[in-house]
């Protein structure tokens, strides 16, 4: 008869923090065919739809982060019922209350799991005392399904949406598992509409989510994991022992390696959502062929940007109460933009650094009215030295984004101004030749006209299921030839 492992039964539904459950493990693999056959016979019943995919969801954030999924149901469970007397409540100073009760509630958690040995161990030092930080394990996703709850909290407060009737619809649109854990933020005004809707996976939405999922797959372990593994952590751990050079284009490296982490992870999460039947708006545009910093923004984690400038941003009088209100908010935007990536100094540098690029690009718009200019109405040699310096300028920042820790950074800054040593150049090419091979070529993608783009898209889309199928073949061996000895976790998920 057949002889079954209770233990391993048993550790399918146990967390095990050693075990990672990302979307590039073979096990993800194994839940999201074993769900997608299940909500094959289930979509079609509308009562038991939504509730399967928040099992689902709730399985998922439970193999991810264990009974922090109790966080998550208790920021649901709040904000859902403040949304209600927001909405109920006619006294425009009490409605002001209870979203200010919600705001406390909600930025409360983020500070304390976040923030609190950080400003504990700044207080210590301004005291001269040691400190040891308390035992603070950081959930993850935590800021993105916080500010998503925020954000559809904020909308019914300012009249932008009615409140949903079940609370299961409420726990369906924060805890969605695509976007859990590392965003996209979606936003409430664009998902709730689809939650009842009996959308059919048609061949092209099919193809669509094929396409998204494979090309995730291969910007995160064919470029990403490569490009990290291989050099880009090397170079960083000691940038004092490897010239200027190598930490040069280890910043470049660093500039692939975030994008593809993180677009790759966006790419799978919408692919996947598709699957379902739900459609997340695109969060990377080609976001390096940027000609300013502020285009960089409208190109690169268009969730979050979106998200800033809506709920803080405009929130803090926009551009509306003279040019120098506008500055300070923009600095203080991203300044706590960069303080939302994490509880560091580096993280509120690049903030800063963001914060300055925008504001002078703003100033020289209005000194300069040509500047306002973009895209096809731009001059090429404009575009073209706006794109090369708002790349180097990207780069700056991202130096600070990886470093360890501020003496790392200005290790590696140290090293590429004061110590280039250029005639390395010839060997370090030979021997990273894969590597730099792979930062060229993504680097030359982002400037791929879109008319290429979309004709190679929908040449994805009419191939046959069996050269789908050989593509998909394909990659898994190629993953399979590259990938390190430890599954890379993705980039985001430690914000």
């Amino acid at each position: 008869m057949f002889n079954v492992d209770l233990n391993k039964l048993v550790d399918i539904f146990r967390y095990n923090p050693a075990e990672a459950f990302l979307f590039n493990s073979s096990f993800f693999l194994f839940f999201l065919t074993g769900a997608l056959l299940l909500y094959a016979f289930i979509r079609k019943y509308e009562p038991y739809k939504v509730a399967f995919l928040v099992l689902c969801s709730f399985y998922f954030y439970y193999k991810t982060n264990g009974l922090y999924l109790i966080l998550i149901l208790t920021v649901v469970v709040i904000d859902y019922l403040a949304a209600h007397l927001i909405y109920k409540t006619v006294d425009k100073k009490m409605k002001k209350v209870w979203l200010v009760l919600s705001l406390v509630f909600d930025l409360g958690i983020l500070f304390y799991f976040k923030y609190t040995n950080f400003l504990l161990d700044l207080f210590f030092n301004v005291i001269n005392r040691p400190f040891q930080p308390l035992d603070i394990m950081l959930p993850i996703g935590i800021s993105f399904f916080i500010f998503q709850s925020l954000s559809y909290v904020i909308d019914v407060y300012r009249g932008k949406l009615e409140p949903l009737h079940r609370l299961i619809d409420y726990t369906f649109y924060v805890s969605f598992f695509p976007q859990l854990v590392a965003g996209p933020i979606v936003r409430a005004k664009d998902f709730i509409p689809q939650i009842h809707q009996s959308v059919p996976l048609t061949k092209e939405i099919w193809a669509e989510a094929f396409m998204l999922i494979v090309l995730g797959l291969f910007k995160k372990c064919i470029i990403s994991d490569y490009i990290s593994v291989n050099f880009v952590d090397r170079i960083f751990d000691a940038p004092t022992l490897y010239s200027g050079v190598e930490n040069l284009f280890a910043v470049y490296g660093y500039a692939v390696q975030i994008y593809c982490d993180f677009s790759g992870y966006s790419d799978m999460a919408i692919g996947i959502a598709l699957l379902f039947g739900y459609r997340f708006c695109i969060n990377f545009n080609l976001p390096y062929r940027s000609a300013s910093v502020t285009e960089f923004w409208k190109r690169w984690h268009i969730s979050l940007s979106t998200w800033l400038k809506d709920y803080l941003y405009i929130s803090l009088g926009g551009n509306r109460k003279g040019k120098m209100r506008t500055y300070g908010n923009l600095m203080l935007t991203m300044l706590l933009g960069g303080l939302w990536h994490g509880a560091s100094l580096r993280f509120i540098l690049w903030g800063a650094l963001h914060g300055v690029y925008l504001v002078t690009h703003k100033f020289l718009m209005s000194v300069f009215p040509s500047l306002k200019s973009n895209g096809a109405e731009m001059p090429l040699w404009q575009r073209v030295i706006g794109t090369v310096l708002t790349f180097h300028l990207i780069c700056l920042g991202w130096i600070f984004f990886r470093a360890e820790s501020m003496e790392n950074g200005m290790g590696v800054l140290s090293q590429i101004f004061l110590h280039f040593n250029g005639s390395v150049f010839l060997p370090f090419v030979k021997e990273y030749s894969v590597i730099l091979l792979l930062i060229g070529l993504c680097l030359i993608g982002q400037f791929i006209p879109e008319k290429v783009v979309g004709w190679s898209r929908q040449k994805v889309v009419d191939m046959s299921w069996q050269m789908k199928t050989l593509l998909l073949v394909l990659l898994i061996v190629l993953i399979a030839q590259v990938k390190s000895s430890e599954l890379q976790p993705f980039i985001y998920f430690q914000f």
